[in-house]
């Protein structure tokens, strides 16, 4: 079970986009800053599969500039 944390940094004057997209993401949790442009992403998937999958489509949110890890941890040994 991976959990991982991210700042995540928005295009230019897209935070309530990205905080939209990934809003509507399985697995996501997000905590947008009130008064910069970014968002701390918390993930917790059910296996590496689904994280592989996760990993994918947030590469490919046109609303995200970058993700910055914080935080990993993986239960499964």
């Amino acid at each position: 079970m991976p959990i991982l944390s991210y700042l995540a940094l928005p295009q230019t004057g897209g935070l309530k986009q990205l905080c939209n997209d990934l809003d509507g993401l399985e697995y996501c949790e997000i905590i947008p800053s009130l008064n910069e442009e970014v968002v701390v992403l918390v993930t917790d998937t059910p296996d590496l599969k689904a994280e592989k999958n996760l990993q994918k489509t947030l590469k490919e949110l046109p609303s995200l500039q970058s993700l910055s890890m914080t935080f990993g941890h993986n239960a499964e040994q």
